[in-house]
């Protein structure tokens, strides 16, 4: 699970979120994102409707599925910034656990979020 510090508080943060973010859209989520210069550490919100799934358990499964996945990634992320990921359709709940994570990270790699992959200068022999 992802540590309280790296999780919202509140819902006028994720207000400030909604209306200031930029958007990233993928087959099964929605990624809204701001940087946020005063924090110490980037914080995460998993939103799933009650269109998405009725059953609240299926929810918070689906939700905890997520936040591992973050989990898994926040050393990779370079700058501190605001997250929410919006979860857009109730696949998630089944999906294998590697293709969620394949969805989930190619989305967060479109944000601009990541360090960027240092690149070696190769010789070249002629």
């Amino acid at each position: 699970m992802l540590s309280v510090m790296h999780r919202f508080h509140g819902h006028g943060s994720l207000k400030y979120v909604y209306r200031n973010g930029r958007a990233v859209r993928s087959r099964l989520f929605v990624i809204k994102y701001v940087t946020n210069p005063r924090r110490r550490h980037s914080r995460f919100a998993v939103v799933i409707s009650k269109k998405v799934l009725k059953s609240a358990v299926g929810r918070n499964r689906m939700r905890r599925r997520v936040y591992e996945v973050i989990r898994r990634e926040l050393p990779q992320f370079s700058t501190i910034c605001d997250v929410a990921v919006m979860v857009t359709s109730s696949e998630v709940r089944e999906i294998p656990s590697c293709d969620l994570e394949h969805i989930l990270t190619e989305a967060l790699h479109q944000t601009d979020l990541y360090k960027k992959p240092h690149t070696s200068a190769t010789l070249i022999d002629t």
